[in-house]
C-alpha cells in the first residue's frame, strides 16, 4: 500500500509538472533538460580563441561558483589550441577538461549543457545551429553571420528550439547604454535626426599573429572543416589565423566594430535594419597582402520602410592607421544630444532661441543630464574581464537557469549582420545596398548579394 501510494504521488507530480511544461510551450524533451537550481552546469568551449582567454575566461570565473557552473570540455581543430585550452581550464576548475578534435566528438559525447562560440567569424551562425540542434544553451560571439544564408538558417534553427542564445554584443548589458534606451525610447530626446558612429586605431598589428603562423601546420588542423560552407582555398596559415584581414572569411571593421555599434541603433530605435547603405574606403596604408580595408566610410539610411519621408541618418567611419581606440556613439535630435563616450545628454547643437524665434518657433533644448554613472564605458574590443562583457556573461548564465530570454537574443545578431551585410555588398560592389523584407535578401543592383 504504502509502495502504490508513493508511486501514486510521484507520477501525480509528474503529470502535473508535465501539464505545466506544456502550457508553456516546453515539449517533453525540452522539460527533461531544464537545469535544477540545485544542478551543475556543464560548459563547453567552442573554439579557444584570444577572445575566450581574454574575456570569457575571466568573465565566467567572476560567476561560475555563485551559480553552480563548470567547464568541462575544450573543442578546437587546432592540436595546439586544444591542448592550451584543456591546460588552462584545468588549472582554473581544478579538474580534468576533455579535449575534443572537433564539434561532432564534443556534443556525440554528451558532455554539455551550454557552450561559449568564439571561432571565426563566418563560423559563428553555423556553430550556433550545431549547438542548438545538439540541444545546448550558447553564448556566440559577433558578428552573429557574414552572410544571409547563414543568417536565415541560424535565426530558423534557433527559433526552432527553446534554447537560450546570447548573441556577444555585450553594450545591451550595460547599465549606461540600458539609460539611453530608456531616455530616448520615453520621448524625452525627441526623434532621432542622426548618429554618428567611429572606431578607430593606429595598430598595424590589429588582428595580425606573426609569430603564431610560424606555429601551426596543416596536419595539426582540419582545413576542410575550418572552411565549412566557404569555397575551397588551399591551406593558408594567414586565413586560419588572422582570418579578420580576408573576405570571404571575415567582413573586417564592419562585422568586428561596427557590429557592436549598429546594433544600438536598432535597440533604441526600434528599427531592425537599414533602409539603404553605401561604403567607400580601400586599403590605404597597411598593404599587407589583406583582402579587407583598413579605411571605410559607411553612410546608412533608417527609417519606417512604409514611410520615406521620416527617418535618420547613421554614419559609420572607421580607420586602422590614425587613432586611440576611443569607440564614439553620439545620437543627435534637434534638443541636443546623447553622447556614450561621455555618458550624458545635454543641450549641445540643439535648436537656441535666438535662431528658433527668427522663424517664430520655440526654442528646444535637451536638459543635462548623466548616464548611468556608475558604468564605465567600454573603449576596447579587447574587453578581457571588463564590467560589461561579465555583466553579459552573468546574464547569460542566469537565463540558461530561469530560462527567460537575455539582453542581446539571436533577433539581436540577425538583425546587426543584416546591417554588416548590406555594409559590405555596397563596399564590395560600389552600389547602393537595400534590403528586401519578402525575401530576407540583401539587394544590390536588383539582384541579391552573393560573395
Amino acid at each position: 500500500m504504502k509502495n502504490s501510494r508513493r508511486r501514486f504521488i510521484q507520477q501525480t507530480t509528474m503529470a502535473g509538472a508535465s501539464l505545466l511544461a506544456a502550457k508553456a510551450g516546453f515539449t517533453a524533451t525540452s522539460y527533461r533538460r531544464i537545469i535544477g537550481a540545485n544542478d551543475r552546469v556543464r560548459v563547453g568551449v567552442v573554439g579557444f580563441s584570444d577572445r575566450h582567454r581574454a574575456s570569457h575566461m575571466p568573465c565566467f570565473m567572476n560567476h561560475y561558483k555563485e551559480l553552480n557552473f563548470d567547464i568541462v570540455a575544450v573543442s578546437d581543430i587546432w592540436k595546439k589550441r586544444r591542448e592550451e585550452g584543456a591546460a588552462q581550464w584545468k588549472e582554473k576548475m581544478g579538474h580534468d577538461i576533455v579535449a575534443c578534435r572537433n564539434n561532432e566528438e564534443l556534443y556525440s559525447k554528451k558532455l554539455v549543457d551550454a557552450v561559449f562560440i568564439s571561432t571565426a567569424d563566418f563560423q559563428h551562425a553555423l556553430h550556433a545551429i550545431e549547438a542548438v540542434k545538439a540541444g545546448c544553451d550558447a553564448y556566440v560571439e559577433k558578428p552573429f553571420a557574414e552572410t544571409m544564408e547563414d543568417n536565415r538558417a541560424a535565426l530558423k534553427a534557433i527559433k526552432a528550439t527553446d534554447r537560450i542564445v546570447q548573441i556577444g554584443s555585450q553594450r545591451r548589458s550595460g547599465a549606461n547604454y540600458h539609460a539611453a534606451n530608456e531616455f530616448i525610447k520615453s520621448g524625452k530626446f525627441g526623434p532621432i535626426t542622426m548618429v554618428e558612429l567611429t572606431w578607430n586605431v593606429n595598430q598595424p598589428g590589429r588582428w595580425r599573429r606573426p609569430e603564431l603562423l610560424k606555429e601551426i601546420k596543416e596536419e595539426d588542423t582540419d582545413w576542410k572543416r575550418y572552411l565549412m560552407n566557404r569555397p575551397f582555398e588551399k591551406f593558408d596559415p594567414r586565413k586560419y589565423l588572422e582570418y579578420r584581414l580576408f573576405w570571404p572569411y571575415s567582413s573586417g571593421l564592419p562585422g568586428q566594430w561596427m557590429s557592436h555599434q549598429i546594433d544600438t541603433v536598432h535597440w533604441f530605435s526600434g528599427l531592425a535594419h537599414p533602409r539603404s547603405v553605401v561604403a567607400n574606403g580601400g586599403i590605404y596604408v597597411w598593404k599587407d597582402g589583406r583582402r579587407n580595408w583598413d579605411t571605410i566610410t559607411a553612410v546608412f539610411d533608417y527609417g519606417p520602410l512604409n514611410d520615406p519621408s521620416t527617418g535618420f541618418q547613421v554614419t559609420f567611419g572607421s580607420r586602422m592607421h590614425n587613432g586611440d581606440e576611443r569607440p564614439s556613439e553620439v545620437y543627435f535630435s534637434n534638443g541636443g544630444e546623447l553622447n556614450l563616450i561621455t555618458n550624458t545628454v545635454s543641450p549641445k547643437g540643439g535648436l537656441t532661441k535666438r535662431f528658433a524665434e527668427a522663424m517664430g518657433m520655440q526654442a528646444n533644448l535637451l536638459p543635462e543630464q548623466s548616464l548611468a554613472k556608475e558604468e564605465a564605458v567600454v573603449a576596447s574590443a579587447n574587453t578581457g574581464g571588463d564590467k560589461l562583457t561579465s555583466n553579459h556573461v552573468r546574464n547569460w548564465m542566469e537565463c540558461i537557469r530561469s530560462r527567460k530570454q537575455p539582453n542581446a537574443p539571436v533577433e539581436a545578431g540577425y538583425n546587426h549582420s543584416i546591417a554588416c551585410i548590406m555594409t559590405t555588398a555596397a563596399a564590395h560592389t560600389g552600389l547602393k545596398a537595400t534590403f528586401d523584407e519578402k525575401t530576407q535578401e540583401v539587394m544590390v543592383g536588383g539582384k541579391p548579394f552573393k560573395y
